[in-house]
Parts: C-alpha cells; structure tokens; sequence
C-alpha cells in the first residue's frame, strides 16, 4: 500500500516561503539539504507526517508560471472561523468563507488563500469526510 508523504513546490524566496507557511500553518524546518544549484527545505508540524517541500532554485530569479495545470493543496483546522480571523490578522489575506452545499446539503466550509508564490491552499473545516 502506498503512503502519501510530501507534495513538492518550487517558491523564489526560501525565507519568504518559509515565513508564510511558518505563520500560516505552523510548519516548521523538518529538514534541509543544500546543493550547489538547489536547495530542499521540508515542512511539517505535528498534526501530521505528510511534509511540504520547498525546493528553491538558486538560479532562479523570475516567478514560476504556474500554468492550467495546478490546483491546490489542502488542510484542515478544528475552528475555521477562528483560523479566518487569524489569517486577517497576520495579513496572509484570506479569501472569504465558503459553504459549499450544492443541492442544499453541506459538503464543505472553507476558505482559500495564496503563498507568496502564487500557490493555492484550501483551508477546510473538519468535518465530513475533511478530517
């Protein structure tokens, strides 16, 4: 059986990066590995073994284009509503409250917001089958 452990993103400033995921999902350094042309920095906390990583270019000096391709990751907190207001306050600027209920049952309750890169990250409820 197969276990997911990371998902991998190239960002253009590490301690940006960094900062952002510090602050908005409590990730903290698990690892770095530093090459020549490269560096990988992975991202974790304790809610969880699966990791981000942050692979920084060094080379780079032009923002990624994301393209048509990429979607989202995702995560989920206990109170949302709680972790909206913080997101405010820190001025990551989240994205508004969503009830997703199509059909008139409730799916989902979330909100989006972006990494100093571009990416999209999904903030949902737990709730469901968003655990």
């Amino acid at each position: 059986m197969a276990k997911a452990i990371h998902s991998m993103i190239r960002v253009l400033d590490e301690e940006r990066s960094i900062s952002f995921y510090r602050r908005a999902f409590g990730l903290e350094i698990a690892d770095r590995f530093d090459f020549p042309e490269f560096t990988l920095v992975y991202l974790s906390n304790e809610e969880t073994g699966f990791e981000l990583e942050l692979t920084v270019n060094k080379d780079r000096t032009e923002p990624y284009d994301l393209g048509d391709g990429y979607g989202h990751l995702a995560v989920s907190v206990a109170d949302l509503d709680a972790e909206h207001a913080r997101f405010e306050a820190e001025g990551l600027e989240p994205r508004k409250l969503v009830e997703f209920a199509p059909a008139g049952t409730r799916v989902a309750r979330f909100f989006f917001v972006a990494d100093p890169d571009g990416y999209q990250i999904e903030v949902l409820e737990r709730s469901g089958r968003f655990k």
